[in-house]
């Protein structure tokens, strides 16, 4: 077995498909495809069933992407040890906006004094989407609000996060009718959810609801007299230049959990980043 042809075999694996595989590789698709056949042919066993949707692992398949995954791996930390010059560690880490905002650069920022020889990168996404990633090898680790497939990810941290609402300079909150709440328009973002919940809590007469997709537009939002929103303190008091806004720290905390997949090995990266989170 070539190493190549195990590094095609995993993008198939993950992506479920041989044609997506060929786009993301810049192969044409006849060439992935040989490269799968002549690996079944070696080892004598079918390593994927095809179906209309694309193709999935058989039993023999799922074994071989354990050790694949082990294999490239070990490779690319031989690689970063023997010339750390040319080849450095990489670790790719998926939030959702909100919580990449303050939190993660913060960490970084003192992970990095320790770890310089390192390329780090930060996606973000929604909470279905950065699972996904996560999945297919494309993220090492997420940070993620709430519920997730616990038979495929395992948590390794956790903190609270404090939540703030936020709102224009002399607005009355206790007006129960009239207000307007700002909030992300991913439906299963939990800042808008927790924004929903404080207004029938506080039994606001039939709100009306703006949608933004970014935080700064939701911010803007408020600074601009719109209406209200909720965020986490990191990022509400880090953008108390903020003049014609006033904030109100809730009772209410937000758990968010650091994420990764079950694998028998992890990046040697992804352990350094896990060990620095636990000792913070």
């Amino acid at each position: 077995m070539e190493s190549h042809d195990l590094w095609i075999f995993k993008h198939v694996a993950e992506l479920q498909s041989v044609s997506k595989a060929a786009e993301k590789l810049g192969y044409v698709q006849p060439n992935v495809s040989q490269r799968i056949k002549s690996l079944e042919d070696e080892l004598g066993v079918k390593l994927f069933m095809r179906n209309n949707r694309g193709v999935t692992l058989t039993e023999k398949g799922n074994v071989l992407l354990e050790y694949t995954n082990q294999i490239i791996l070990l490779m690319d930390e031989a690689k970063s040890v023997i010339s750390p010059q040319k080849w450095r560690e990489s670790l790719t880490i998926g939030a959702s906006q909100t919580i990449s905002a303050v939190r993660i650069p913060q960490l970084f920022s003192s992970f990095l004094k320790e770890h310089k020889n390192m390329d780090v990168k930060v996606r973000t996404n929604d909470k279905q989407r950065l699972q996904e990633m996560l999945s297919y090898g494309e993220l090492d680790g997420v940070f993620i609000n709430g519920a997730y497939n616990s038979a495929q990810f395992e948590p390794v941290y956790r903190y609270f996060e404090k939540i703030v609402l936020i709102s224009p300079k002399h607005s009355q909150l206790e007006k129960q009718h009239d207000q307007t709440l700002i909030v992300n328009s991913d439906i299963n973002c939990i800042y808008r959810n927790k924004m929903i919940d404080f207004a029938n809590k506080s039994y606001f007469h039939d709100p009306t609801i703006m949608e933004f997709d970014s935080l700064e537009s939701i911010l803007q939002a408020v600074h601009d007299g719109l209406g209200i929103t909720i965020l986490p303190a990191d990022v509400a008091y880090n953008r108390k230049e903020i003049k014609t806004v006033q904030y109100q720290e809730l009772s209410d905390t937000i758990m968010i959990d650091f994420i990764i997949k079950r694998r028998k090995q992890k990046p040697q990266s992804l352990t350094k980043f896990i060990r620095f989170l636990q000792r913070t």
